[in-house]
């Protein structure tokens, strides 16, 4: 059984029932099951900042499937919830971002773990704090110990 963090993501249309819908979609992905939801985070964007807010979350997932195959599985649930990918950090229906998969370190075209920016973005952090206080980032250190150099990017727990 592997251990799985996901980071998600909406700002278009009713942004927050989109993320907990998102919650009960991967809830039944094949070979997986939820082990913890976050709750709702609001934050400003990055990157392109003329659009609306984010709401965000985080979830630990169980799984047996293989990091690809996991990745795969979340970039069709974008897809089922709308998700047409056109700016780099535009708004979106869903975003589900891997994160984490067990202590695993990929670096390939498709899929690089851990994320290369989860411990530099707030809305991605205090989330994953939430769920997983605990948690290392392979080759990073503690969750935690990120939280203090993003304290100052705006994120509302809702």
């Amino acid at each position: 059984m592997n251990t799985a963090y996901v980071a998600l993501g909406a700002n278009i249309g009713e942004p927050a029932a989109t993320v907990l819908a998102a919650f009960t979609a991967l809830a039944v992905l094949p070979e997986s099951r939820v082990l913890r939801t976050s709750s709702l985070y609001r934050t400003a964007p990055v990157g392109l900042r003329n659009q609306p807010d984010f709401i965000n979350a985080a979830a630990a997932l169980e799984t047996t499937l293989g990091a690809e195959a996991l990745l795969d599985a979340l970039l069709d649930l974008e897809v089922r919830f709308g998700r047409h990918r056109r700016d780099r950090n535009g708004p979106r229906t869903l975003d589900l971002d891997l994160l984490l998969y067990n202590d695993s370190k990929i670096d390939q075209p498709r899929l690089t773990l851990p994320h290369p920016r989860l411990h530099l973005r707030a809305f991605v952090l205090r989330p994953l704090a939430e769920i997983a206080p605990d948690l290392t980032i392979p080759g990073r250190g503690s969750v935690a110990a990120w939280l203090p150099a993003v304290a100052s990017q705006g994120v509302v727990r809702l």
